[in-house]
């Protein structure tokens, strides 16, 4: 399942994060959004949605929410 499938307020753990872009996935990590760690759909846009991982919120594109599996 995906981030774009998640349920809004329901805390998930990130599976894998599937892109081959190295810069995507090392500006992921710095986030603290890599395999293992709690990730939570806080709401949804019509580009994407809001999460929050660890003490921080940010904004995440369909394409991006779309290639992280949880």
């Amino acid at each position: 399942m995906t981030l774009l499938e998640a349920e809004e307020g329901r805390e998930y753990i990130v599976k894998d994060i599937a892109t081959n872009d190295d810069e995507l996935e090392a500006f992921l990590f710095s986030l603290g959004c890599y395999s293992g760690e709690p990730i939570t759909v806080v709401s949804r846009m019509r580009g994407g949605c809001v999460v929050s991982i660890k003490d921080g919120r940010y904004n995440m594109d369909t394409d991006l929410a779309k290639a992280i599996s949880i």
